[in-house]
């Protein structure tokens, strides 16, 4: 749950976002990161480096603040980079990671290096932080993703509707076969151009503007504001890539033994990640609620457990000091 006193600030991005994407519409798009022409004469490493500074330290500082925000737990600063992704990554940039470049790792067709730094630093951080910490990349970095907690953040919690968890957990499989559905095609055709009907992503670069596509990117968004984070959780093919990467996850969220009949963080889980005492990795995106949930000693059961003990030992402690002594023999 989001606290009210956040709901204003959330509401203020989002009016915020969607003017950019109106001023953004409106100016010529060369989208992505800027890279030289490569029909020009290569230049020097150390002239590509200057070239891409100002890309590489964009990417850098961001990826500070998301990071920053992630370890510390701290609501504000989650909520300040996840605008800071929809504006720089997905209006400013238009650069994301995408399908796309699944299918350029296949295919051995990826950004040639020297001229694209700032996207592999930006694809290096998001391989990295999945396999050390798990789905970082959709929890806190991808434009989409951020835009769409954003949103979530001030629609009212009875606009939701609540997927039985039965269902939920069926409909997570939906986005893996979309990936097996769209990595098959690519293998078949070599087209990467499927991207556009998966993937929204192109909301961003405003270039792509075909009927079909617009009216399913806003039957897309419409739906999002009744089913929390709809596409990230059942739709997305790069989420089922980076869920099947997060298998190699070495960190593990910390659970109490009260985790195995609690239902406490399963219930206020967003993204259908918690079954009991387990944290379904492939689904988790590290939101990091359940872990403040963890720490809080007003609602973790852990916590009021010991509380309670700890009470009732001093009241017994108190009442055995305060029991009058007996009278000795003759008094």
């Amino acid at each position: 749950m989001i606290p009210a006193r956040w709901r204003w600030l959330c509401g203020a991005l989002v009016c915020v976002l969607a003017l950019v994407a109106v001023v953004a519409a409106a100016q010529p798009q060369t989208g992505g990161f800027d890279f030289p022409d490569e029909e020009e004469d290569t230049p020097t490493w150390s002239a590509d480096i200057r070239t891409q500074a100002l890309d590489l330290a964009g990417v850098a500082a961001f990826s500070v603040l998301a990071f920053v925000s992630f370890f510390r737990k701290s609501v504000r600063l989650k909520y300040i980079s996840l605008a800071a992704a929809v504006l720089y990554l997905g209006f400013y940039k238009s650069q994301l990671i995408s399908i796309v470049n699944v299918f350029g790792l296949m295919g051995g067709n990826l950004p040639i290096f020297r001229y694209n730094l700032a996207w592999y630093l930006l694809a290096v951080i998001t391989v990295v932080s999945t396999v050390l910490w798990g789905r970082v990349y959709c929890g806190r970095i991808c434009a989409f993703g951020a835009f769409t907690q954003l949103v979530d953040a001030i629609v009212p919690a009875r606009w939701h509707f609540t997927i039985p968890r039965s269902l939920e957990r069926r409909a997570a499989w939906i986005k893996y076969g979309i990936l097996a559905g769209v990595v098959t095609y690519f293998l078949v055709t070599k087209d990467p151009l499927i991207y556009p009907y998966v993937e929204p992503f192109w909301m961003f670069g405003l270039h792509l503007r075909t009927p079909v596509l617009l009216v399913g990117l806003g039957t897309l968004l419409v739906a999002t504001v009744f089913v929390r984070n709809l596409y990230c959780r059942f739709l997305c093919p790069l989420g089922a890539f980076l869920g099947i990467l997060s298998k190699l996850t070495v960190f593990r969220i910390k659970r109490w033994s009260e985790c195995s009949t609690c239902r406490i963080c399963e219930k206020a889980c967003e993204w259908g990640a918690i079954l009991g005492p387990e944290i379904v990795l492939t689904e988790c995106v590290r939101c990091d609620d359940c872990e403040r949930l963890y720490e809080d000693t007003k609602k973790c059961p852990h916590h009021l457990i010991i509380i309670r003990k700890a009470d009732i030992l001093a009241r017994r402690a108190g009442t055995t000091v305060a029991a009058p002594l007996p009278s000795s023999p003759g008094a």
